[in-house]
């Protein structure tokens, strides 16, 4: 494949996955590394996740392989699940923001797996956007932010599920959710039934990206309403829910389920401000399920980081 070519010399390449499209690199080449966060403005202490083509790879970039990591494993790769564990002396430290612990997931994606095994060695990749701007589930979104800035682009479909993975913590004795993703916590607790939530509060350090900055952002201003609110100047704004709003929209997008209102939710941000909208209200979901995802990024999209 053409764009494995890119990885193999050192270059960047955009490529989709089930949650978002990636911006991929040779996760031991330094210098390809360090243009990944050159391309997209990312800050150095925001660490990135490796991807990888085959459950092997796992050995090149982890020192220990927990009972937890095991099962996790076992029950969700390929899928949007990242573990997080200590890493090999190997992998450089720019890659993991200077921490001791590497992020690792293996896409479902047919695209992605194809291109990720054509690499032979595993890929470091955030989302292929810049920096806090809402992440890309559309090729034209890739686009958008990075043509000039990057490679190569691998087209393909527009994101199935639209959010980032879940991110769990299985580097120490008990595994903890850092980011919630489409791999819920319901889910989870069927492998591990005491997972819980990381407490923000009780982290020192960020061991998943998305915890520390503002992320998933428009240029327009967001706002969670509850289904039904009245809100003003509803004709300059837009509304994205699954309930049908009373008010007359300029922009509206009505969803059959948390998953579709998941799956559309950043390609309609970009989309609002693509036509100008200064404002998009975001009906609030229960935080079951995907919900508790589609929450997180509705709050930090909205500037809300308290718990």
């Amino acid at each position: 494949m053409e764009a494995a070519e890119f990885i193999r010399l050192g270059g960047l390449v955009a490529f989709p996955t089930e949650t978002v499209y990636g911006l991929g690199a040779d996760i031991f080449n330094e210098r390809a590394v360090a243009k990944v966060f050159a391309a997209k403005g990312r800050p150095a202490d925001n660490p990135l996740i490796a991807h990888i083509s085959d459950k092997d790879q796992i050995e090149l970039l982890a020192e220990e392989f927990t009972d937890a990591a095991a099962r996790l494993i076992d029950a969700f790769f390929p899928g949007p699940l990242t573990v997080v564990l200590r890493k090999q002396a190997t992998v450089p430290a720019v890659a993991s923001a200077g921490l001791d612990t590497i992020g690792i997931r293996m896409p479902s994606d047919f695209v992605a797996r194809k291109f990720l095994a054509a690499c032979g060695t595993p890929v470091v990749a955030p989302s292929a956007n810049l920096s806090g701007c809402p992440s890309p589930t559309s090729f034209r979104a890739v686009f958008e932010d990075l043509n000039g800035r990057i490679d190569c682009m691998l087209r393909g479909n527009d994101a199935e599920i639209g959010l980032e993975s879940t991110v769990i913590d299985c580097s120490a004795e008990r595994a903890v959710i850092l980011r919630p993703g489409a791999i819920s916590i319901e889910m989870v607790r069927k492998i591990l039934p005491d997972a819980e939530f990381a407490d923000p509060a009780k982290l020192e350090i960020a061991r998943s990206p998305g915890m520390k900055y503002r992320h998933y952002a428009p240029r327009a201003a967001v706002k969670i309403v509850v289904k039904g609110e009245i809100v003003p100047d509803a004709e300059n704004a837009g509304y994205i829910g699954c309930g049908i709003p009373s008010q007359n929209f300029r922009l509206r997008a009505q969803c059959k389920s948390a998953d579709d209102y998941a799956a559309r939710l950043f390609e309609f941000f970009r989309e609002c401000d693509r036509r100008g909208i200064r404002t998009i209200y975001c009906e609030s979901v229960a935080p079951e399920g995907i919900g508790r995802a589609l929450l997180d990024r509705l709050r930090r999209a909205a500037g809300i980081t308290d718990a």
